[in-house]
């Protein structure tokens, strides 16, 4: 899918998935060509060149409109060609440009790019042709056979012939020659593993123990160099499309990591003169320096594109990235001029031009760390967890300026995003050189130093994740008696116990008495008012049924919804006067009924003190009940366990009262062995 743009200057396709733009000068064109397809109608164009391009998913209403624009401004003829169905297995192939047309008479039955055939093998009278796999389809076309009728012509065999036509426009990758240069043992995050990388002119080799990979030039989408959070490392991104295959396993980004100590020194395998007439001075025959340096150089000059760096953005630490987590591994998050990258597990490189928000949310386990989601036009959702609280404010900001749409503020004005629909994304200046690299660094340290924390303090407060804190610290404090209606009650017994019981029991002491708070409603309350409208779907409620018979509640509701709509202001205004009349009742009928309820509540406090009076009299009594029993029962027990009094009394933790009462008791019950405590006394 993409967007596609006609303008006198010439065409333009822009792909919304990969961002990558076709541009096609007026000038070039050639042959404009609309036909019926799968997919509704077709638009084929055709180059000076040879180059084929094809877009479909046009409404047949639209000919009429795009012809006209194709005479006036292309001055081409839109012409109409009707695919062959006959549904015939024989026919004539033709080779224009990068295409083979399948011909039955003058009507083509099919079309292959030939820049999608992987390999060409020929039999004896036969040719077959094998595809690159399309990823983003159900089901690929794995090959296609062609029989080739042998012909009397001497000295040409057809088989080979076609073959050649073929190879010669296929996107066929034949390590014929020597490379140009090759980097040893380079260590590769994905595909894991450590690789030689060959470099050829039109593709690159990476050569490992057990896989081999040929990666051609023109499935470069980006290159990205990317600093190390530890400044001592660099990651070089090479981003792909298609991706290469390791089984069922697809590699979208090639990711390499140096040491920024490792130097190398390099030499082209080519003579000065062609060095200098391919790269135009990009590169040298003899070179030496960092070796990511060296590769990010040579990449550069043979893809012919640019290499994408981190832009302003600079983290808490001072780091151009932010350490996150991106499903289950920690990794690294780049923001970058005109999008974000994450590496390295697994890689993903998310452009602004189809970011629809972002959305900063509180960390599921932690209020020290935040997540940051971004969610892309096509749906998919992207969450980067575990981000440190420190790092909000500088990344708020970026966000900010970038003019992308933050979801938990809501869209703003002036927030709209100004990309232009067509243009290449990370059109970034070349920045990828270690002296520069430095330089930079050395004066963001600087700016760092001088400038003080507290810009950073205060955005971090417009999130603030640190509130949470405060209210568990408010929650289970020892002192937030006020916070809880029913502490009072049990506070002796709250004190008594050790901190950690005390704070359990606040913290569910409120839930058990919530239900006791929320009072039943009296039945004896006056009823509220109805609406105008309540009074009047009361009213006509078996109007409708009857106008309706076998309406459900839900249609009824609805139906009474666009009656009372289109019912006139007149016959309203009725409605509105019966519900004002019976607010005035509701109201006068509160006002007595709020009098009858403080008397009622008097008499209820009236009644309350005295059953308390009566529960304290009756508790009085149980304890003097009580102390009598225990002090006769000693008594009983005198002649097996004796006690005198001189022992009662220095008891510390009896009372002088008890003691009296006791020896009351004593004398009363017991009146012979009175004598004998006296002569055990003087004893």
């Amino acid at each position: 899918d993409g967007r596609l743009r006609l303008s006198r200057q010439g065409v333009i396709f822009k792909n919304s998935k990969t961002g990558k733009v076709d541009n096609i000068q007026a000038s070039e064109l050639a042959e404009g060509v609309w036909r019926r397809v799968a997919l509704g109608h077709g638009l084929k164009l055709l180059t000076k060149n040879g180059h084929v391009y094809k877009y479909d998913g046009f409404r047949e209403s639209e000919f009429d409109k795009l012809s006209d624009f194709f005479k006036a401004h292309y001055c081409l003829e839109l012409a109409e060609k009707d695919l062959c169905v006959k549904g015939w297995n024989w026919g004539t192939v033709r080779f224009g440009g990068q295409l083979l047309s399948f011909d039955i008479g003058e009507q083509p039955v099919f079309e292959i790019p030939l820049s999608n055939v992987s390999q060409c093998t020929t039999g004896k009278n036969e040719v077959t042709l094998e595809f690159h796999q399309n990823d983003d389809a159900e089901v690929s076309l794995m090959e296609v056979r062609f029989y080739v009728p042998p012909t009397q012509e001497d000295g040409v065999d057809p088989v080979e012939a076609f073959a050649q036509n073929v190879l010669s426009k296929a996107d066929v990758i034949q390590a014929t020659g020597d490379a140009i240069c090759i980097f040893r043992e380079l260590q590769c995050l994905t595909p894991r593993g450590r690789y030689d990388i060959r470099i050829y002119p039109t593709f690159l080799h990476l050569h490992g123990k057990t896989f081999d990979y040929k990666i051609p030039y023109t499935t470069v989408l980006r290159l990205f160099l990317l600093p190390h959070k530890d400044q001592r490392q660099m990651f070089f991104v090479i981003s792909l499309d298609p991706p290469i295959k390791q089984g069922q396993t697809r590699y979208h980004f090639l990711i390499l990591l140096f040491s920024k100590d490792e130097d190398i020194s390099l030499t082209l395998n080519m003579n000065e003169e062609e060095v200098e007439k391919r790269f135009e001075g990009r590169l040298t025959k003899n070179m030496s320096g960092s070796l990511y340096e060296m590769v990010s150089r040579v990449m550069k000059a043979l893809v012919n594109r640019k290499i994408t760096v981190p832009g302003n953005f600079q983290g808490h630490s001072g780091a151009q990235c932010i350490t996150c987590s991106y499903k289950a591994s920690s990794g690294l998050l780049y923001p970058l001029e005109r999008g974000f990258i994450y590496v390295h597990k697994p890689p993903v490189h998310i452009r602004f031009d189809e970011i629809s928000f972002v959305n900063f949310a509180r960390g599921t386990t932690t209020t020290r760390s935040f997540d940051f989601e971004i969610e892309t036009k096509q749906g998919t959702q992207y969450t980067f967890s575990s981000i440190e609280r420190e790092e909000y404010g500088k990344l708020f900001d970026f966000v900010n300026a970038k003019k992308l749409n933050i979801k938990n503020r809501g869209l703003k004005e002036g927030m709209k995003q100004s990309y232009d629909e067509y243009a290449d994304s990370d059109e970034d200046q070349h920045d990828a050189y270690l002296e520069r690299m430095k330089e930079e660094g050395k004066i963001r340290e600087e700016n760092a130093n001088d400038s003080s924390d507290g810009s950073g303090e205060e955005t971090d407060e417009s999130f603030n994740p640190g509130e949470e804190d405060d209210d568990v610290a408010e929650e289970f404090d020892s002192n937030a008696s006020a916070s809880s209606s029913s502490g009072d009650g049990d506070s002796d017994r709250d004190d008594k116990k050790p901190a950690k019981k005390a704070k359990i029991v606040k913290d569910r002491k409120p839930r058990k008495k919530q239900p006791e708070s929320k009072k039943g409603k009296d039945p004896n309350a006056p009823k509220r008012p109805m609406s105008a409208y309540m009074l009047w779907l009361n009213a006509s409620r078996e109007k409708i049924k009857s106008d309706h018979p076998g309406i459900s509640i839900t249609d009824l509701s609805k139906k009474a919804g666009e009656l009372w709509k289109a019912m006139s202001k007149e016959k309203k205004e009725e409605w509105d006067r019966k519900a004002e009349d019976a607010r005035r009742d509701y109201e006068k009928a509160m006002k007595e009924y709020s009098k009858a309820d403080s008397h009622r509540g008097e008499k209820s406090k009236k009644k309350k003190k005295k059953q308390e009076k009566l529960v304290k009299g009756k508790g009085d009594k149980k304890g003097s009940t009580s102390k009598s029993a225990s002090s006769k029962s000693p008594a009983k027990g005198m002649s097996d366990s004796f006690k005198s009094k001189e022992f009662v009394s220095s008891d510390e933790s009896s009372s002088a009262e008890s003691k009296k009462e006791d020896s009351e008791d004593e004398g009363a019950a017991s009146p012979a062995p009175s004598s004998e405590d006296s002569a055990s006394g003087s004893d």
